[in-house]
């Protein structure tokens, strides 16, 4: 079971969610049409920031063109706030690290206030710009669409793992090296997980709130000393007094103690990471959470979920005939089970709303997205695969599915296969149940069928719908009614006239 992590009793969950992100944001760009400080521009961009990290989130899960749009609306606005801000922030380092009288400072500050007077005038363009109404109406749809993802759901917690683990990763990378690059990356990971868990999970944010918010405030003095750094080597390139070195020694002093104070709570055995991690879907649950984010997708995505729940019970009953006759490894392999499971969940998604679906895309948008927790990059490849080959015509020797080893190709084969033949038999109306059972014989394989149609077009829908499966089987393919074993009813014995007679006087 998954250890989650004890709240105290007297924490405060505050509810944050995207309606309130969004409305939030143009309550702060009235703010910052009327004054722009620092201060107003710090709100707005961390509303905006939010609004848009919950928006990555939700598209892993939900293909709904709004959330793009959404980002898309904000992104220019959201992009000259953060230049905005991080001029405003100069200012101050400046101001803090600069010693009286110092030349290169005074070129520094009259650098970064006449950037910040630039920068200013463009925010307040991009603010008039803003389209209020169209915001409104992307609240409006997006409120349905994040419902989708309960907060503190098993969804919710396999989306945040999946933050903390690029996350995590970003970490190890950093502490290889002291080049800025991997601190500015682990930065914004670092913020992704943060505004994740703000936005999904808020009985983890009320208890984690203070240490992610300090990381975060380390991280990013690190990166706003980086680039102060790059300011002063540039002010500084011609000047021929020991003024740049100074100033360099001072950077280095402030930016290794914020590196040490982060190694400090993020390693060893009371490392911050190792907290998180508690928090979130672990052991048996994990596999849980991961299959409740394939379904979220499923309801996002998919139109005809009823027929996709058709078509998946004949799959997996397929699967376990094929698994108790011994058809193969693969059938034994728990990884592959859960691997043809999220095809038998997501073979029917629409990516991009269409009335047909459309397997490519579907394998397309999946592609895109991070493997599950504990999958690997291989497994997930191969479930898009299997949904991308599960209908139309079969796959050839070209394009990706040329890039796939002949194992990869013969599993494919398997689990496209065994879905094609799943909607045959739904649509042929075949009933799954306990009756369906594979014989392996030495030159081919029955599936012995319950209530198998005698009909030439459901022969003919089968025969079609076999090819991929028994490319993967290496053998025939053949269908056959499978024998119902008829309960007879005993009835009861009927006692003799006189006995029945004496017991009713009784």
């Amino acid at each position: 079971m998954a250890v989650m992590i004890p709240l105290t009793p007297s924490a405060r969950i505050e509810r944050r969610d995207l309606p309130f992100w969004m409305d939030r944001v143009l309550e702060k760009l009235e703010k910052v049409r009327q004054s722009p400080d620092a201060h107003a521009v710090h709100d707005l961009r961390v509303a905006l920031r939010r609004c848009r990290s919950l928006a990555a989130v939700m598209q892993e899960v939900d293909a709904h063109p709004a959330w793009e749009e959404m980002r898309r609306t904000g992104r220019k606005l959201f992009r000259v706030l953060g230049d905005l801000r991080d001029a405003q922030v100069q200012e101050a380092w400046v101001k803090q690290l600069a010693p009286e009288g110092d030349p290169v400072g005074v070129r520094l500050l009259d650098r970064v206030r006449s950037e910040e007077e630039r920068l200013r005038e463009a925010a307040l363009r991009k603010a008039a710009k803003f389209d209020d109404k169209h915001w409104r109406h992307l609240a409006k749809v997006l409120a349905h669409r994040v419902r989708l993802v309960p907060p503190g759901s098993p969804a919710a917690g396999c989306l945040a793992l999946e933050r903390m683990e690029e996350a995590r990763e970003l970490h190890r990378r950093a502490l290889r090296t002291e080049r800025p690059k991997p601190w500015h990356k682990l930065r914004i990971g670092m913020k992704r997980f943060r505004y994740a868990v703000e936005g999904i999970l808020p009985e983890q944010h009320a208890a984690w709130s203070e240490d992610l918010k300090r990381v975060q405030d380390l991280l990013g003095d690190v990166h706003d000393l980086d680039v102060l750094l790059e300011l002063v080597r540039e002010e500084a390139a011609d000047d021929s007094t020991d003024h740049l070195g100074e100033w360099v020694e001072r950077i280095e002093k402030e930016r290794s103690a914020r590196i040490d104070n982060y190694r400090q709570v993020t390693l060893g055995t009371t490392s911050l990471w190792n907290h998180w991690r508690l928090g979130l879907p672990s052991n048996g649950n994990l596999e849980i959470a991961v299959m409740e984010r394939l379904r979220t997708t499923q309801r996002a995505c998919d139109p005809h979920r009823r027929k996709t729940a058709q078509t998946a019970r004949w799959a997996k009953a397929i699967f376990e005939a094929f698994q108790r006759a011994q058809c193969g490894p693969l059938f034994s392999d728990p990884k592959m089970l859960r691997v043809f499971e999220a095809a038998t969940i997501l073979h029917g998604i629409h990516p991009q709303e269409s009335e047909q679906a459309q397997p490519r895309e579907a394998r397309k948008f999946l592609a895109k997205l991070p493997a599950p927790p504990e999958w690997t990059a291989e497994e997930w490849n191969l479930a898009g695969w299997a949904i991308r080959c599960h209908r139309g015509k079969e796959p050839k020797g070209n394009g990706g599915f040329a890039q796939l080893s002949a194992e990869q190709k013969k599993r494919v084969f398997l689990f496209a296969g065994m879905l094609r033949v799943a909607r045959a038999l739904r649509k042929i109306g075949a009933m799954p149940g306990k009756e369906l059972r594979a014989e392996l014989l030495p030159d081919v394989v029955k599936l012995y069928v319950p209530e198998l149609p005698d009909a030439p077009e459901a022969e003919l829908r089968l025969n079609d719908a076999k090819h991929l499966l028994e490319r993967g089987l290496g053998k025939p393919l053949l269908f056959a009614p499978a024998k119902v074993e008829q309960k007879t009813l005993t009835p009861p014995e009927k006692k003799p006239l006189l006995v029945r007679a004496a017991a009713a006087s009784d």
